[in-house]
């Protein structure tokens, strides 16, 4: 190849190379826009959301705010309506303090006191009984006595209302009245909130009624139980103060003086059982006598007024009742020798008879019980005790 042909071959291998890397930079431009502009769209979906996040969430503070101004509005609405009575009142003080006020300035005024001074000395009259008003009401809400607080408000109420009074002696000569009025207005307002404060914060009568009957229940007690109520004021003082109440102190006094719990005793517990005795031996008879006498007494059982310390109806009548004895069986072998089935089913008429006995005597059914009266060994009699008590047991069923 000659150097022309190189050369051209040259020339035309750079040009290329030109025309690649102008396409290639064409290329980056044209890819860095398209990655710009791509950005750019993200960028206006991201502000375009965030608008709209902030549109809604401004659109929630205004709707909460509504809904908070609504329910504020409705509970005003709602006081307004429940406390009539306190606008009232409210109403009334503020009509009442203001005339005493300024009849306060103008009695000073009047009496060649400087406007400021008498502004100031006006606002200490009415101002003071009301500051010691509201030191009154804040203790009384932390249980502390407000006695000496209610004291010292009239006594200021009452030197303001002197000197509205003296005031309107002097300007209302021809109508001597109004220095009544005048002068009650220092009173009236305190006089209102007195009557709102503690006449609102009295025992109602079903408190008072209530309390009547505590005391005179603390007298019948004292004077039905003199001796444990002494004792229980005995327990009272020997403990830390406030450790032990009046109720706790007299139920701790019974079960010493008694041993029972509080309104038992050894006689109460002697007569239930003695009835409960007497009522078994009327379930006996029923069973021998008439049948219809059994159903009465079970009835008659439902309003036993000792039905906690009783035994139910069945045990009353001495159905499964063992004593110290196990049932036939239990806890032990059987008897390696004794009467047949047969035979003690043939003294089956006459055990019951014995049972009935026993019951009578206020016993239980037992194997001793039976044997005794029966003259039969007490491995029979407690076989035979078995078939009684399941045979009364049907009967009463």
């Amino acid at each position: 190849m000659s150097y022309r042909e190189e050369r051209r071959a040259d020339q035309a291998a750079a040009r290329e190379a030109d025309r690649e890397d102008r396409r290639l930079e064409l290329e980056g431009h044209l890819r860095a826009k398209e990655l710009k502009a791509e950005q750019d769209r993200k960028d206006a979906d991201i502000r375009r959301r965030q608008e709209q996040a902030d549109r809604k969430q401004a659109a929630a503070e205004k709707t909460a705010k509504k809904a908070a101004r609504a329910a504020k509005n409705a509970k005003r609405v709602r006081w307004l309506k429940s406390n009539p009575a306190t606008l009232f009142v409210a109403f009334v003080m503020v009509a009442s303090i203001v005339p005493a006020l300024v009849s306060q300035v103008g009695a000073l005024t009047g009496a060649s006191v400087p406007g400021a001074m008498a502004a100031l000395l006006a606002a200490m009259l009415e101002g003071g009984a009301w500051a010691i008003t509201f030191m009154g009401k804040q203790a009384e809400d932390a249980g502390r006595e407000p006695r000496k607080y209610r004291i010292a408000t009239w006594c200021t109420a009452s030197m303001a209302a002197a000197v509205n009074f003296w005031h309107g002696t002097e300007q209302y000569a021809d109508h001597p009245w109004v220095a009544f009025v005048l002068g009650g207005s220092s009173l009236f307002a305190i006089y209102i909130w007195d009557l709102k404060t503690h006449g609102s914060h009295g025992k109602t009568r079903a408190q008072k009624a209530e309390d009547k009957a505590r005391q005179e229940h603390a007298k019948r007690r004292r004077k039905d139980h003199k001796a444990i109520a002494d004792q229980a004021d005995r327990l009272q003082s020997a403990m830390p103060y406030g450790a032990l109440d009046d109720e706790s102190a007299f139920a701790a006094a019974w079960r010493i003086a008694t041993g029972a719990e509080p309104a038992m005793s050894a006689e109460l517990y002697a007569q239930a059982t003695n009835a409960t005795v007497a009522l078994g031996a009327a379930f006996e008879l029923g069973e021998h006598v008439r049948p219809e006498l059994l159903e009465t007494g079970l009835k008659v059982a439902q309003f036993n007024p000792f039905r906690e310390i009783a035994q139910p109806p069945t045990a009353q009548a001495g159905i499964g009742l063992y004593g110290s004895e196990g049932p036939a069986g239990e806890g032990s072998s059987p008897a390696p020798s004794g009467r047949t089935d047969e035979e003690l089913r043939e003294l089956l008429p006459d055990a019951l008879v014995a049972a009935a006995e026993l019951v009578a005597e206020g016993a239980q059914i037992s194997a001793a019980g039976l044997a005794k009266k029966l003259t039969i060994r007490r491995e029979d009699a407690k076989r035979l005790r078995d078939l009684v008590i399941a045979e009364r047991k049907l009967h009463v069923a």
